[in-house]
């Protein structure tokens, strides 16, 4: 049971980080933390077209970083931090995991330079 969630988070994780690895996306979601904004005011200052904008929108929401809500013609996009709360998690256990074993080796390295 806990690989099954383990790898569901796994898989999660890839979609975020697919989604974070372009400039555009993480543009946008910058923008996004400052409050809600419709899919042209996103696509603005990238100087990309609405239907672009909107397919780099469609990947944030897949990813679970962005929700978006129809409201009339516009599409109004939100952020949704709770997926980069959780790959920022992830990458913490790494980070301790690498700090530990670094200083393990720096005391060892400490111990055998006379």
């Amino acid at each position: 049971m806990r690989d099954a969630k383990f790898n569901h988070m796994v898989e999660d994780l890839d979609g975020v980080f697919h989604a974070l690895a372009h400039e555009a996306r993480r543009s946008m979601l910058r923008r996004l933390s400052g409050g809600e904004l419709t899919v042209g005011e996103l696509a603005e200052p990238l100087h990309m077209s609405l239907a672009g904008a909107s397919k780099h929108v469609k990947v944030l929401e897949e990813a679970g970083l962005v929700r978006r809500t129809v409201i009339g013609r516009r599409h109004v996009c939100r952020l949704e931090p709770r997926p980069l709360a959780d790959a920022t998690a992830w990458l913490r256990f790494y980070e301790e995991f690498w700090d530990t074993r670094l200083d393990a080796l720096r005391d060892v390295l400490k111990k055998e330079t006379p």
